[in-house]
């Protein structure tokens, strides 16, 4: 299916943003997600399915000044 990750476009064979986030290599890094810009918690990821056509945002924080 086409989603789009962070606004570029992708093609991925998973079905949940959990696996999603564990294929770009996320695992359990401690990141916001957001799919149609609806915050997705983290305790909904596993379960929570994509769509083709879906926009996902993941943020991760940063240090620095």
């Amino acid at each position: 299916m086409k989603i789009t990750v962070n606004g570029v476009a992708q093609d991925t064979e998973v079905t949940t943003l959990g696996a999603l986030l564990v294929a770009l290599g996320y695992g359990d890094s401690k990141i916001a997600t957001a799919i149609n810009e609806v915050f997705v918690p983290a305790t909904l990821r596993e379960k929570q399915p994509l769509n083709s056509g879906d926009r996902i945002e993941i943020v991760a924080p940063r240090q620095g000044g």
